[in-house]
């Protein structure tokens, strides 16, 4: 296939000018191609370049773009009448409505109308590139170009390889998306492709962590942000995106993967979509609204209480340096014998095992136990859980002590894992499937959910910052606990974790 992405003539088909549309447009004129626009509804496609040509005029206020590349860019956007005018196109992307059949008809049309040369490509983020392409006469030109909304601004390009695309064409659309000026990544057909497969671990975990009513949505957003150090907690994110978005994606990622329990979407999402309550643009949603507004529950001071004496478990040697050196900080009255005294609070600090498991194992009065989540840095924000059976006077005396320099702890009910320990693992696990299965290389994967999701780590960056055999306990303990094969630590990070190396180490 002669496909040359760099040709100062090249020709790019758009259609469909929604949000998405419009985004591809704008990158795609600067990036000195000429862009055929069409859209179903008469007048989108002019409304459309309008749109465009504003964001360029914003962008020539900004500095960031002269007047002249600005007349050159609107110059070579084109409102054209339908697909039949694609005919000179050297790749057309298509971004209508996700439906199997209108996308299968309009590339069957497209297929007699553009050069043998020319690339079809689809912006599709729930279907298979290659049930797409499975009735086109040369599926081998067909391939995937998922973009991200706002087009402009996310720099992320997924590139996607159908079963029977042509490898040239991946390498092609590679090129297309620098020219764009996107940050391209290269991925194997598969359900929710990189980025949605591994957004599941942050948004639907956390949705199984408030059905046990194990916190509040406030509470796991406030330690998602300072704990983990996410930009937006997941529950604010759905709050933004909304529910009626993020539901129906995770429902046909679990089903496109088989009913993989990884993905298994939580009961409580079900509910609220049902009832409508989507979020911010229902004006109702995991928090209340104000003129417009999410009303942010206050956060409640820290109790007074102290202990009077303190000892920290030595079953994780690590998680007791790094409390100690913290309780050293705050003048605790600390312990060092071997066992408790008679009224000593009792702090463990577990990866993957809950508080009753550390305190039955270890022989520890339940009444007396708190643990506390040391496998993050506690700098911002710091993580309790209790036993169902803690005395709330010994809970008390922990949150107090910890919260004595200002820092704010969070009371959470007992959970293999706490949150951030959980929600992380389950990114980590997922991220390490997708390399597995050879989906995408580890830099892309990691790429993915930094560019596509503004994580601030990718899964495996993630989890070589917090050790992968601590990883891979969490999630043994998590397997062990709820007996749920969901939380099974995938080969990839076993298999690095026992040899310890990197998770971006890839198979010689």
């Amino acid at each position: 296939m002669q496909f040359d992405p760099k040709r100062s003539d090249f020709t790019l088909g758009i259609i469909g000018t929604g949000a998405m549309g419009r985004g591809i447009a704008q990158v795609a004129t600067t990036g000195g191609m000429r862009v055929l626009m069409t859209d179903a509804r008469a007048g989108a496609a002019a409304e459309a370049k309008a749109f465009v040509a504003k964001m360029l005029e914003r962008a020539v206020e900004k500095g960031s773009l002269t007047k002249e590349a600005h007349a050159a860019a609107v110059g070579r956007l084109e409102v054209v009448d339908g697909p039949a005018a694609m005919a000179p196109c050297h790749l057309v992307i298509e971004v209508i409505v996700e439906d199997l059949a209108a996308k299968q008809a309009l590339f069957a049309q497209l297929e007699g109308i553009v050069g043998e040369g020319c690339i079809l490509a689809t912006n599709t983020s729930s279907l298979a590139v290659t049930t797409i392409a499975a009735k086109l006469k040369r599926p081998e030109r067909f391939a995937g170009m998922h973009f991200f909304n706002p087009v402009p601004l996310m720099k992320l390009v997924e590139v996607i390889d159908g079963v029977r695309t042509a490898p040239e064409v991946g390498d092609a659309l590679m090129e297309v998306g620098r020219r764009m000026g996107r940050e391209p990544v290269r991925v194997k057909d598969a359900p929710g492709f990189i980025v949605n497969q591994v957004g599941r671990g942050f948004g639907v975990e956390a949705a199984h962590i408030a059905a046990e009513g194990i916190a509040s949505f406030v509470d796991i957003d406030r330690i998602m942000r300072d704990v983990a150090g996410f930009r937006m907690g997941p529950f604010e994110l759905m709050e933004l995106t909304g529910l009626d978005v993020s539901q129906p994606a995770s429902v046909a990622i679990y089903e496109q993967c088989y009913h993989e329990p990884r993905y298994r979407p939580a009961q409580l999402m079900r509910s609220r979509y049902d009832a409508g309550i989507f979020g911010r643009k229902t004006n109702k949603g995991f928090y209340d609204y104000a003129d417009g507004k999410a009303v942010v529950p206050a956060e409640a001071s820290a109790p007074s209480a102290r202990p009077k004496s303190v000892w920290v478990s030595h079953a994780e040697p690590d998680g007791h340096a790094a409390l100690m050196a913290l309780l050293k900080t705050l003048n605790a009255p600390l312990e060092s014998g071997a066992i408790p005294s008679v009224h000593a609070l009792i702090l463990v600090t577990p990866y993957g095992d809950d508080a009753t498991a550390c305190a039955v194992e270890q022989g520890l009065d339940a009444k007396r136990t708190v643990a506390v989540d040391t496998l993050f840095p506690m700098v911002k924000r710091r993580t309790i859980m209790t036993t169902p059976v803690t005395d709330p006077a010994y809970r008390d005396a922990a949150q107090g002590l910890l919260a004595s320099d200002g820092v704010p702890v969070t009371a959470i009910k007992d959970s293999p894992g706490f949150i951030a320990q959980r929600i992380v693992a389950m990114i980590v696990n997922i991220g390490c499937y997708l390399a597995q299965s050879r989906t995408a290389a580890p830099p892309d994967i990691d790429k993915g959910a930094t560019l596509g999701l503004n994580y601030p780590h990718g899964p495996m960056a993630f989890g070589d910052l917090l050790g992968p055999a601590k990883v891979l306990r969490v999630l043994d303990n998590m397997m062990k606990l709820y007996a749920d094969p969901r939380y099974r630590p995938n080969l990839w990070l076993t298999r690095r974790a026992r040899l310890g190396v990197s998770l971006l180490t890839p198979d010689n």
